[in-house]
């Protein structure tokens, strides 16, 4: 549910699913791609022991 809602309400993810997608993945291996993406954030963020920051353009 969190990829879910991340394609439709974060800018960054719902670009990389929609270019998954274009490039000819399923929805379900695009979205798993975006879960995937979330997992490694969560990750990094318990291993710094910071809060998750966002790139700045």
């Amino acid at each position: 549910m969190c990829a879910m809602n991340a394609v439709k309400c974060h800018k960054e993810l719902r670009e990389y699913y929609l270019r998954k997608t274009e490039d000819g993945k399923s929805k379900m291996s695009a979205l798993n791609a975006v879960r995937n993406k979330l997992l490694h954030r969560v990750v990094a963020v318990v291993k710094r022991g910071t809060p998750y920051q966002e790139k700045l353009d």
